[in-house]
């Protein structure tokens, strides 16, 4: 298959199907609005403590962290869904994992959270 030619209009689509599936993302997925709250919450514990310029940049790298792998379960979910519409016990498998990604990276982004905040509270 022969590579399309770059063009501004194209990568201009590319935009917009990213915007439409964030959307998408907010509109369909209870998650994404739990991870707004909680990403405001902490931006806005960020902001009413001063965090140094460090401490927001691993606050916002944890933040995404959590963000893209919600988005990419989500996207595994769906397509998992798709291919195999009934119980599978190996489809399953592989969203539970998928699943295992987004907790692992909350719980990273919560502890991270915690060494910034609490010396700042306490």
């Amino acid at each position: 298959m022969k590579a399309k030619a770059f063009s501004s209009s194209g990568r201009m689509e590319s935009f917009r199907f990213a915007i439409t599936g964030l959307l998408r993302f907010f509109k369909e997925e209870p998650n994404a609005r739990i991870h707004l709250g909680s990403s405001l919450l902490a931006a806005a514990l960020g902001f009413w403590l001063h965090l140094s310029r460090f401490e927001w940049v691993l606050l916002v790298i944890v933040a995404g962290l959590v963000w893209v792998t919600e988005i990419i379960n989500t996207a595994i979910e769906r397509m998992m869904d798709f291919i195999q519409p009934g119980y599978d016990e190996k489809v399953g498998r592989i969203k539970d994992m998928a699943a295992a990604a987004v907790l692992i990276s909350s719980i990273v982004a919560t502890v991270t959270g915690l060494f910034i905040f609490i010396p700042k509270i306490f």
